[in-house]
């Protein structure tokens, strides 16, 4: 016959973990029916509740930000100016699984306070006997509530920040906390939660479906941007969303950033990542807009986010317009991000390579299968050299002019006040002239259009007539049908972004570089 249970007034639980079984008030032994199965227990749980106004007493919050029965951390954010403040009381077990910062902070090594332990009676005072049993066990309980709970403490210090960096949170001990001296009450009108009791709630925290609470959250006044990425922080390690923006793309990429660079600090990504990444994903085709227009900001937070469609998207922009993005990523990006980018110019410049390698080596034949040559098809050899020619002044730089002054031939290294010295020549938009050759045969000719060629055969009078002209257009089709052909490889696009928004020529640079799965920098 199992003895009988003593309790308190009902035991403070999560608001979204299952609650234990109630028992009966101190010093009352249990009744029969209560003991008789859980459905008998709530009923008279239920029933008790409203005798002697109970049910008006004020109840302390237990849930997020402030979990007053059963967290052990307490937190306090300030703002710069220290005017608003947020503080958070949570539980050591989630943070230090969400956080490498507080895994460590945590430990018995780094703590002041003696490590946290059951009690324990002395075995010489043990008994056996039935009666004597319930009194060990109600010792025991008692010495439990009696023991000292660890506490941790932790406060932003805008003091200690270096040169211009963050702020860092800082274990401190002070008499004002909630926690009232880092120490808690000796006596407890409340009995703790059991360990196995907490940790099979912990284990099923994960399994609840969160998103259908309100969003607790508490709003930071404009300049306390802070405020809001603590916030974010910590309501991801409780598996809240984050309050980010989700109408403007810039302000969100802003408030992502921000709160990415809040959970490298503290050694948290892992989880605030997918998060991020999650969020950002949800602009569809607005994100593959704006990731084009700022191709290395976004290969940096797809990083930092292990976010593996936009770190790939923002790498495709970053190889085809190499080495643009240059002094925007090196020296700010791990080494082994600007290896592959490296690795992945040299694959685009070795596969655009033989691209043109086949360009030049293009030929028609006549009906024999012989090759053209200026005596068995002239109109056919002045299509080819027509469009060798095309094709060299839209793939080489133009010469750079140099200007001297006439007075001071040797003067041309210093420009003359007033002058702006002449720049290189841009290199051409390769891109874009590939994209006219692999162009479909059905548009409009972007290239070598009619008038074109013929203001070509009139500058020999004597070869202009009309069915030259259309016997010529002829020809230069089919050394468009295979050119169309020979670029094949490099017009594949590999990016989520649709460019047909972007017209025929599309963009300037070349988007057929293709990242596998194993290629990520970064382990899983």
């Amino acid at each position: 016959m199992p003895a009988a249970m003593v309790s308190h007034h009902h035991p403070p639980t999560f608001s979204d973990f299952p609650s234990p079984a109630p028992t009966a008030p101190l010093g009352v032994p249990r009744a029969a029916s209560v003991t008789s199965g859980r459905s008998h227990t709530r009923r008279h749980r239920h029933a008790r509740t409203h005798h002697g106004g109970s049910s008006s007493t004020y109840t302390p919050q237990n849930e997020f930000p402030v979990f007053s029965h059963t967290g052990d951390i307490e937190i306090i954010i300030t703002s710069a100016n220290g005017r608003a403040e947020n503080r958070y009381l949570l539980h050591r077990l989630i943070l230090s699984q969400c956080s490498g910062f507080f895994e460590a902070g945590t430990r018995a090594e780094w703590s002041g306070q003696p490590s946290q332990s059951l009690a324990r009676i002395n075995e010489s005072e043990s008994v056996t006997v039935g009666g004597s049993s319930r009194a060990s066990s109600q010792e025991r309980r008692s010495a439990q509530d009696l023991q000292p709970k660890q506490r941790w403490r932790y406060m932003l210090d805008w003091q200690h920040t270096g040169d211009d960096g963050p702020p860092m949170l800082v274990r401190k001990e002070d008499p004002t906390s909630l926690f009232g001296g880092g120490r808690a009450p000796p006596t407890r009108s409340n009995p703790p939660l059991s360990n196995e009791t907490f940790f099979q709630s912990m284990t099923n925290f994960s399994a609840l479906n969160l998103n259908e609470r309100p969003q607790v959250s508490m709003p930071a006044k404009p300049g306390d941007e802070v405020l809001k990425d603590y916030d974010n922080l910590f309501r991801t390690m409780y598996q809240y969303p984050p309050i980010l923006d989700s109408i403007n793309i810039a302000t969100a990429y802003t408030e992502c950033k921000a709160l990415l660079h809040l959970a490298d600090m503290y050694d948290a990504l892992e989880i605030v990542g997918s998060r991020v990444d999650h969020h950002l994903l949800r602009f569809g085709a607005r994100l593959f807009k704006q990731i084009a227009k700022y191709p290395p900001s976004y290969l940096k937070l797809g990083y930092l986010a292990r976010s593996r469609t936009i770190f790939i998207e923002a790498l495709i922009h970053v190889v085809g317009q190499w080495p643009l993005a240059a002094p925007q990523l090196k020296g700010q990006m791990d080494a082994p991000v600007m290896d592959l980018i490296e690795d992945k110019v040299d694959e685009l410049q070795e596969q655009q390579e033989k691209v043109e390698f086949k360009l030049w080596r293009l030929a028609l034949t006549t009906s024999r299968g012989e090759r053209v040559t200026p005596a068995n098809d002239y109109l056919a050899w002045l299509g080819i050299s027509l469009f060798r020619q095309w094709l060299a002044e839209n793939t080489t730089p133009a010469l750079a002019s140099v200007a001297t002054e006439p007075s001071r031939p040797g003067a041309g290294t210093t420009a003359p006040p007033g002058r702006v010295p002449p720049s290189a020549p841009a290199p051409p938009a390769q891109g874009k002239v590939y994209r006219l050759l692999g162009s479909s045969s059905t548009t409009p000719a972007a290239y070598l259009t009619h008038d074109e060629l013929k203001r070509f055969l009139k500058l020999q009078p004597e070869l202009y007539t009309r069915d030259n002209l259309r016997r010529f257009e002829r020809r230069i089709d089919d050394i468009k049908t295979l050119a169309r052909e020979a670029v094949k490889p490099l017009m594949r696009n590999f990016l989520e972004l649709d460019l047909s928004t972007f017209g025929t020529a599309g963009l300037g640079y070349l988007t057929c570089v293709r990242l596998e799965e194993e290629e990520l920098p970064w382990e899983d």
